[in-house]
């Protein structure tokens, strides 16, 4: 279940980013534009946090995983 949500949180931070491009080119640097990419920046570091591995090879994600 969390590498579904995982894989949907970055399915929707690629859509924004492509939303943030579409906008761009229609009109130009937008406050909206900005909000967008500052909302994938966010995504990105998030999923990061959770996949990332540390020193000894464990994310948060394999130990979400071996819990029982």
């Amino acid at each position: 279940m969390l590498n579904a949500l995982l894989s949907i949180a970055m399915l929707s931070a690629f859509l924004l980013l492509y939303g943030a491009w579409k906008r761009w080119r229609q009109e130009g640097a937008s406050q909206q534009m900005w909000l967008m990419v500052a909302a994938v920046l966010v995504i990105f570091a998030n999923v990061a946090i959770w996949v990332v591995p540390d020193e000894k090879g464990q994310s948060l994600v394999t130990g979400a995983v071996d819990r029982p």
